[in-house]
Formats: structure tokens, sequence, C-alpha cells
């Protein structure tokens, strides 16, 4: 009985051993099979992946190049910028994460608007920005509760000081981050995503030279995401310094003039065409952009009727008014429609047909000649050259004088103004041109149509005896140690379509315009008899014959006259030309001609005293500007 019950155990035993062997067995070689996958088949992807896990890859930002005025003082700098940015995978529960900082902010009463990661996402190793360019106060709540943050960390980015503000934002510009559609039209393909590209301006002209190119650097972290030691390190590389050949202290006289009202200053080297100064108001903190602009900001700004954000100086179009008077005059002596001896009676109006066109002297001015005409600025004998030229020719010596199309400046976003023939209104309109449209044109109202650029470079031409240059706002691009790697030198675009000896003749009307008693310029007159000037109004609309009907519209704000007045100095060798314009401001020669005068005085109190040498210097080394806390 024994040795049977030994028997019957002994069976059954061998079996459940066999059996279970074979399953010991089984996963035995499962698991050595797995192991040798993991190990030999996917060893290098997992041995990166772990890799991943403890370095981590962080892009450096280049610092942006240093822009200056044309004697060296830095118009846009860098600074720090702190980011907070967040590792998901550094941390167990992300809510909870998001609720302890949110709770730590509040309890400093700081202002929370985190955008965690959703927990049900797919955890990406790069980390994830939270906040940009937070203040020292929110800065010193991470630092203090770090070791309460796990994944949670401060980066130090450069960002753009623009010293300048407000006075050179509309040549400066301003940066931000790369859009969509800037990635889709970067043929280079080094752009990526979270990189700083220029926005307007300079900034974007430039963007190319300015932006450098971007470093990285391998990183040990621990379980935290805190830094432990630095792998490896690919240095950025900065970008190129720019000159402009802006005038600092010019631009702000302009400014500070012109500040208070709308509209535009451009002052010019009529030598070479080099833009001394370029004021356009109201305008905007291009810092606001530093970081992104908030949904507030960016409201007012974008909805703003007095539009901030327009540079006027060459997007603004406006009748020219009386300045206009000059193209007029030179296209008549040049086809030999009147000699400067030509008169013509003003009486105070212009009869054609059935309308009656006015001078802006109600008792008119009596016979004058050309340079009268142009002195006391005689709508009358305007009109009557007016309609011996014709609007065709008319046009013809516009084009000549670079007007009616982009002057071609280192800016974006530039328009280019209206010239108007027959054929354009025919186009346009469907409907033939007028003579009384011409008798409008020949005082610079009606359809013409300028920018403050145009209008000074056409001046510019004429006092330097001919050229037309492209204006120029930038003088070099430099390396960072001052080495030039880009001259941008004067460029002739052509030459205005008239003899020297008619070119004379019109420069010496234009010095009676402020020298001469009856001169409609008489307000930037000099002891040194050095400017000649042009003053103009132009109407917003079209007015009413009736005289009641007429005052009831030029009292309202938006129908009143715009002011211009452009002018040269010295009267020989001319070294400055200057358009001021100003909306709904009356006439040129009491609210623009002014303006100028302040540009003018300042220009030569400084001509001769040597300026101030500033050096471009760094605010912030590369080093202070990267990095991870």
């Amino acid at each position: 009985m024994q040795s049977n019950l030994n028997g019957h155990d002994s069976g059954r035993f061998r079996t459940r051993f066999k059996i279970s062997f074979a399953v010991i067995s089984i996963m035995l070689s499962l698991l050595i099979i797995r192991m040798w996958h993991l190990q030999v088949i996917r060893g290098d992807e997992l041995s990166q992946r772990s890799e991943n896990n403890s370095v981590r890859l962080r892009k450096i930002r280049p610092l942006r190049g240093l822009i200056m005025d044309t004697n060296r003082q830095v118009l846009v700098d860098n600074q720090p910028s702190f980011d907070i940015v967040f590792m998901p995978n550094r941390s167990r529960n992300i809510q909870d994460m998001a609720k302890k900082l949110k709770n730590l902010y509040e309890e400093s009463s700081l202002a929370f608007s985190m955008e965690f990661p959703s927990p049900g996402k797919k955890r990406f190793i790069a980390p994830v920005k939270l906040e940009k360019n937070i203040n020292k106060k929110k800065l010193a709540v991470i630092e203090t509760h770090a070791l309460d943050l796990p994944g949670v960390a401060v980066e130090v980015v450069p960002i753009r000081q623009y010293l300048g503000g407000e006075m050179m934002a509309h040549i400066i510009g301003y940066t931000g981050e790369v859009s969509r559609e800037d990635l889709e039209k970067d043929e280079s393909g080094e752009s990526g995503i979270g990189d700083i590209t220029g926005k307007n301006g300079i900034e974007k002209y430039l963007d190319p030279y300015l932006k450098g190119k971007s470093g990285a650097e391998q990183v040990e972290v621990n379980v935290l995401g805190k830094e432990i030691k630095l792998v490896g390190r690919i240095q950025p590389v900065p970008g190129y310094n720019v000159m402009l050949t802006i005038d600092a202290s010019l631009q702000k006289v302009a400014w500070e003039a012109l500040k208070d009202m709308r509209g535009s200053v451009v002052a010019m080297d009529p030598r070479d065409g080099s833009v001394l100064a370029l004021v356009s108001t109201p305008s905007f903190d291009p810092n606001l952009f530093n970081g992104g602009i908030s949904i507030e900001d960016w409201e007012n700004l974008s909805t703003d009727p007095s539009h901030p954000m327009e540079n006027r100086a060459v997007a603004g179009q406006y009748p020219p008014g009386s300045t206009y008077k000059l193209i007029v005059a030179a296209a008549a002596l040049e086809e030999g429609l009147i000699t400067p001896d030509t008169t013509f009676f003003c009486n105070g109006s212009f009869e054609l047909g059935n309308r009656t066109y006015r001078c802006w002297q109600k008792k008119g001015h009596g016979h004058v000649n050309l340079h009268r005409a142009i002195v006391e600025s005689c709508d009358v004998y305007f009109y009557n050259l007016g309609k011996l030229i014709g609007v065709d020719k008319l046009a013809e010596y516009a084009r000549g004088f670079g007007l009616g199309s982009a002057s071609g400046i280192d800016l974006p976003r530039e328009k280019g103004g209206l010239i108007p023939t027959k054929q354009w209104k025919l186009s346009r309109f469907r409907e033939s041109w007028q003579m009384g449209e011409t008798i409008s044109l020949a005082i610079g109202q009606g359809y013409n149509l300028l920018t403050p650029l145009q209008l000074v470079n056409a001046y510019a031409a004429l006092a330097n005896g001919g050229v037309i240059y492209r204006p120029r706002l930038i003088k070099s691009i430099e390396t960072m140690d001052g080495r030039v790697i880009k001259s941008f030198e004067p460029e002739q675009k052509g030459k205005i379509p008239i003899s020297k000896k008619n070119m004379e003749i019109l420069r010496y009307a234009l010095w009676g315009v402020v020298n001469e008693n009856g001169g409609t310029g008489h307000a930037l007159r000099r002891k040194e008899a050095d400017v000649c000037g042009k003053t103009g109004t132009s109407q917003v609309i079209g007015l009413p014959e009736d005289e009641k009907a007429r005052k009831r519209k030029i009292n309202l704000a938006r129908f009143r006259d715009h002011a211009l007045f452009v002018c040269f100095a010295p009267y020989k060798n001319p070294e400055i030309a200057i358009a001021v314009i100003v909306e709904n401001a009356g006439h040129g020669g009491s609210v623009a001609a002014p303006i100028a005068r302040k540009i003018i005085d300042a220009y030569f109190e400084r001509k001769n005293k040597r300026p101030d040498k500033h050096q471009p210097v760094l605010a912030v080394n590369q080093k202070a500007l990267t990095g991870t806390y």
C-alpha cells in the first residue's frame, strides 16, 4: 500500500514538474528574447531615449546686432529677459503642479495666466514656455520655491531695448516671434518656432544681418529638471551691427517740434540722399512688443483712429498744395510756354466756363511775374499755367521729379502716391478728363497725392543741381568689433528734366519766398538769409461756393487744411532739405514753417560742433543673456 501510494505520488509529481519546467523554460526564453531584442535590436534607440531623459538640448538665441545713429550713438540694444519654462516629463502630476504655482502667485498677489499642457496629451521631453518676460516679483517666487516646483525653470533670453522709444519707432520698427508665414517664406530653413524676427522698419529690412545664428548646449539635469553640469556647447553667432544715416540729436529736435500734432517731418542731405531725420506722429512704443504684446495694448494701437502704427513719412499720401507749384513752373519754363517775365493779372479769382476758382488772396495780387507768383504763392498765376501746360505734360514733369512712385528707401511698406493723367481717370472712373481738374492740379489739389519723403526728395534734387538720389537710411553694416562688411553708397536714380538756367530761376524764387517782403515763408527768415522754401496748404475736401457753408466745414477739425512746408539750406551749396506736413493744422506758413525753422536752426548750431563719440558697447554679454536658473 505504501509503495502504491509512493508510486502514485511520484507519477503525479513528475507530470507537474514537467509542466512547471516547461512553463518556466518558456518564460525564461521569452525574457531572454525580450532582453536580446531590447539590448541588441533596439539598444541604440533606447540608449538615446535614456540620454534624452537626463541630458537636455537647449537652443541659445543669439544677440541681435546693435542699431546706431550716424555718430555711433546706440539706438537699439539688448537686455536680459526671464521666461518661465516647464518640462512635463519632470513632473508626476501636471495638474498639481499648475495648482501649486497658481497658489504661490496668488499668495504674492500676482496675476496667473499660464497654460500648462493638458495631462491627457503626450508628455513631450521638450520644455513648454509658460510665461514670457516676467517681472522681478514673479522671478523671486519661482527661485524661492524651486525645490517645490520640479520641472519648472527660468530661462534667460535676450530681448530688444529700444532706447529711442516712440521717437524712433517708425524708423527702427520692432521684433516678434516668427509666424507660420515667416517660416514658410524662410528659404534658408534656419528659422524655427520661438525664434525672433524683425516685424517692421529697419528690424525687418535688415533682419538677415541683424538676427545672427542660434547656438545650442547640452545640459545634464536631475529628476527635478535642475542643471547638474554642461555636457557640450555650440556658441551662438551674434548679428551684425547697423549704422544709420539718422542724426539722433536732429531726430529729437524734429520729434519734439511735431509730437503733439499729427503729421510728418523728413530731413535729408541733398548731396547724397542720406536721411538725417524721419518723424511720424503720433507714434507707438516698440518696447511693447518685447516678449509679445498684450491683447489690450494691440487693440489700443490697432483701433486708434489717429493710426499711430502708420509711418506717415513714407506711407502718408497728401495733396501737395502750393509746394507743387514748383513742378508747374518748371514744366512751363522748360516747355517754353512762359519766360520769367511773363505776367498774369490776379484779381482774386480765375474764371473757366461757369466755374470760378479762387486765389488765397481775396483781393488779388495784381500783375505778377513768375518770381513774385512763387514768392507770394499766387493761385491765379498757376491756374493760367495749368491751362497752358495740360494734365499729361504736367504729369510727365512731375514724374521726372520722382513723384508718383516709391522712392526705394530702406523701409518696408512705402507708398507711391498718385500723379493723374487723362488715361488714369478714364481707366479708373470711365470718365474723360476735364480742364477744370487740370486747374486744380496746378495748385496741388485734386487727385494729386504725394508722400512727405517724395516731396523732400524732389526739392533736394533742385537744391543739388538736378540729381535724384534714392533716399537711404543705412550707412553701413559692421561686425561687433567695428569691421565694415557692407557700405551703402549714394545711388543716383536720375535727373530732373530741366536746364541749369531754369533751375537757378526756381531756386532764386524759393529764396525769395523766405527772404523777400511778402514771401509766404517769412517764418524761416534768418539773419544769414540762407534758406530757400515753399509753403503749402492742401484741402482735405472740396469746399462749397457758398461762404457760410465753407466756414462751417472749415471749422470742423477733420476738414481743416493740411499745412506743408518744404525747404533747403544754405542757398549756395545746400546741405539739408526738409519737408513738414501737419494734418488739419491750417496754413503752411504759420504752422509747418516754424517746425522747419527749429530743425534748420538746430542743424547749423551743431554743424561746427564736434559730435560726441558713442562707441557701441553691449549692455550685457552673451553669457549673461542665456541660461537656466
